[in-house]
């Protein structure tokens, strides 16, 4: 009975995915979601069978568009069912995926990508280099308006990316081309020694333009309206849903190693309903913090496992004149008893952090870790309840001030909500005169809320898009959109300049250096609080197996992943 279901599920969703974005796909799925209570019972008991994996999300999928797409749980949704040039190995090494072939030219200035013969979308049209083109245009094009276009000027230095995104030249010139139906060719302005890794991230995946502008608006908003070109297709799924379901991709090119038959998620913000649902046998995999950890941690299903993201307390420099004062901000940081945050609150393995960019995901040429010595700049960031207070008070002689109060925004999420709690605790003890009060939202609102500017501490995460330092420095330029605080250092930004495009960019040591003499420059300004490099607490059933985790761009990967 339950491979007679499959059959019909797989089968509608390759039906599904054949139609285009017609009002007549729409149609079907209503008729779909009228459902007996048997059917449901049905669908249940589907979701729980074995190779179908459920797995617990802690924040709701943003967008579905690789080149719209910000956050790390819409980047991994995305990359459940679309393939980039390169894939991410088990150690996180760049390997081929629709790219059987990569041909770099000796200057390093341009890479020719051969697409799989193999390589097709749902709907039975080939991948193609056009699909890149058009995708990598739409990046940078203006009118798009991707937060992530910086990837293919700043960080990638395709030719005429920064140009295109600057309104002088248009989308048709920048660097990239199909040389022919499987033949890409990209040119940079200077070599960019990670430039493959960049590949295995989604703003750098194909789409296909007649699918795309069929679906006009609603592109990426429902599994109609969705192609695949990878490991799963989406099955189920509206924007801001708390359920989405994927299942296998039975004409991928590399399906004999997928063994999952779907991959369901759900999305539960609170951390107690998401264990209780866990030990229901409802999620075979869930994040736990806190006291929960205590609860589990000697469970042989328990794993704490490095997420890379370096959370931050982002000053807005600009708007508050308070938070202007230097000595203020040296008090606040100086205020903060990270070890007791990761250790009494989170648990999890997060580690404290006194570094601008976080440890364990950035080796220099010389094989060691960009932050591996965290006391590099104790001298401006530590816990330090004596200095702290006296700071504060030459802050507050400063500004002719006795008391000062300020509002933090942070996500409405389980663990932001703890770690804010105690980060008012310890601030409102150690600071006579400071009352800090906290605003919750949900994360794409106090996203946005930052990058306007309308907020005064703002409690934030940066997980890194590609092993090197710059995935964080670069956002301290002046004007980046992910500079929360509004900082502005014309000394700081020419270093970054030339790291990316100047002489030093071309010479691994002296960029390494470069780039710590940038680092201090943030932490001297005090331009943000470090708090913790996450580490994720997981449950992970012990008959699940082959899930690949990376500290950088993509967390979490199912492609060999095995439920039996």
């Amino acid at each position: 009975m339950k491979k007679k279901l499959l059959s019909i599920v797989l089968a509608s969703a390759l039906t599904l995915s054949m139609i285009g974005c017609g009002s007549s796909a729409v149609s079907g799925v209503s008729e779909q979601n009228d459902t007996t209570s048997d059917e449901a019972d049905a669908s249940d008991s589907k979701k729980s069978a074995e190779g179908n994996l459920n797995v617990m999300l802690e924040t709701p999928v943003e967008s579905l568009d690789p080149q719209q797409a910000t956050d790390g749980t819409s980047f991994e949704v995305i990359a459940d069912y679309t393939d980039g040039l390169m894939q991410m190995d088990a150690d996180g090494k760049a390997v081929n995926a629709l790219a059987d072939m990569v041909d770099v030219s000796e200057d390093g200035l341009t890479y020719t990508f051969h697409i799989r013969n193999d390589a097709n979308w749902s709907n039975g049209k080939p991948v193609t280099a056009a699909d890149f083109v058009f995708a990598w245009q739409r990046a940078v094009d203006p009118e798009v308006a991707s937060e992530y276009s910086y990837m293919l000027s700043d960080i990638g230095q395709i030719v005429n990316a920064q140009e295109i995104i600057d309104g002088t030249k248009d989308k048709s010139e920048l660097g990239v081309k199909a040389v022919d139906e499987k033949t890409l060719e990209v040119k940079l302005n200077v070599p960019v020694s990670y430039f493959l890794s960049l590949m295995y991230f989604p703003t750098f995946y194909p789409v296909n333009q007649a699918f795309f502008e069929s679906c006009a608006d609603t592109y990426a908003t429902s599994p109609e309206t969705t192609l695949s070109n990878g490991a799963f297709i989406l099955d189920e799924y509206q924007p801001a849903a708390t359920t989405i379901r994927l299942i296998k991709n039975p004409d991928y090119y590399d399906s004999d190693k997928v063994k999952l038959v779907a991959l369901n998620y759900q999305v539960i913000q609170d951390s107690q309903q998401a264990l209780m649902s866990y030990q229901s046998g409802d999620l075979d995999t869930t994040l736990v913090n806190g006291e929960q950890v205590d609860q589990v941690k000697d469970d042989p299903s328990y794993k704490a496992i490095g997420a890379g993201y370096l959370w931050y307390i982002s000053p807005n420099m600009k708007e508050v004149k308070e938070l202007q004062n230097k000595n203020i901000r040296y008090a606040i940081t100086m205020a903060l008893n990270r070890e007791a945050i990761t250790t009494d609150v989170l648990k999890d393995g997060s580690a404290p952090t006194y570094t601008a960019v976080p440890m364990d995901f950035a080796t220099g040429p010389d094989g060691s870790d960009f932050s591996a010595d965290q006391e590099k700049f104790k001298d401006v960031c530590r816990y330090d309840a004596t200095a702290a207070a006296d700071y504060w008070n030459k802050g507050l002689e400063e500004l002719g001030a006795k008391e000062i109060t300020v509002t933090m925004i942070h996500d409405a999420d389980d663990a932001p909500i703890k770690v804010a709690q105690v980060v008012k605790e310890q601030l409102e003890t150690t600071l006579p005169g400071l009352t800090v009060e906290l605003q919750q939202m949900p994360k794409k609102e106090r996203v946005q809320r930052m990058q306007e500017g309308d907020f005064e501490l703002g409690l934030t995460r940066w997980g890194p898009d590609y092993a090197d330092p710059m995935t964080y420095l670069g956002m301290w330029v002046t004007k980046n959109a992910n500079n929360y605080g509004f900082w502005s250092n014309s000394e700081y930004d020419e270093i970054i300049a030339d790291c990316t495009t100047g002489s030093t960019a071309m010479d691994p040591k002296a960029r390494w250096s470069a780039l710590y003499k940038a680092e201090k420059l943030v932490m001297d300004e005090a331009v943000i609080f470090p708090l913790y490099t996450q580490c994720n607490a997981e449950l992970i059933s012990t008959n699940v197996s082959g899930i690949e985790f990376h500290p950088v761009a993509l967390n979490r990967v199912y492609k060999n992943a095995e439920k039996k």
